[in-house]
């Protein structure tokens, strides 16, 4: 635990971090989504902010949903374009998942595509959402980040390339990975309203 906290603290004092904001819900004009595969649409509420994302995906046909710049900035509030579109980060313990323990799933906010499973979230110290794997290993991509003078993998949604977080080699059993992830990059379905894959 000890360790968890001192790679958070040191990670909040190291990363460029936004100040704590509310994130008002997206109007419904933005665009549809396409190349959903064998999604089914799950019933979802906003609430947690940001671009509230239909379907939701739990079964990805590998065609990736793509937007320009301006496109996504319409899409998203504030916050989540900046840590989603532009690799920033949130500040610990001011998101809406760092300490959340209701079952279910958590898909992207920008795309919908399911990235993790309340099954395997745990609880890190660090103040972000926190997984030791992902919901599919096609559903996450990895690429390696040198900013601030660290060596670190960071990952995004394959699908749409939105920057979730970091993963370290610090987790828990089974697989001793953490994956530690921004909430603005998520989006919590409940588990009675995941559809079946």
């Amino acid at each position: 635990m000890i360790h968890y906290l001192t790679t958070g603290l040191l990670a909040a004092l190291m990363l460029a971090c936004s100040p704590s904001q509310s994130h008002p819900s997206a109007s419904a004009s933005t665009a549809p989504a396409s190349g959903t595969g064998a999604a089914a649409a799950a019933s979802i509420q906003a609430g947690d902010g940001g671009f509230v994302p239909e379907p939701i995906i739990v079964q990805w046909n590998g065609q990736p949903y793509t937007r320009d710049a301006e496109q996504w900035r319409e899409m998203l509030d504030p916050l989540t374009f900046r840590v989603t579109r532009e690799a920033g980060t949130e500040r610990a313990f001011s998101g809406a998942y760092w300490d959340k323990k209701a079952k279910g799933v958590y898909a992207c906010s920008n795309c919908g595509l399911v990235l993790f499973d309340s099954k395997t979230k745990f609880r890190s110290g660090t103040g972000w959402p926190s997984f030791y794997k992902p919901f599919a290993d096609a559903h996450i991509g990895e690429t390696t980040d040198r900013s601030l003078g660290m060596l670190r993998t960071e990952v995004h949604c394959a699908r749409c390339g939105a920057h979730q977080g970091h993963v370290f080699n610090d987790g828990p059993e089974p697989t001793g990975l953490r994956y530690c992830i921004n909430s603005v990059s998520l989006h919590f379905v409940p588990e009675a309203q995941v559809p079946k894959r």
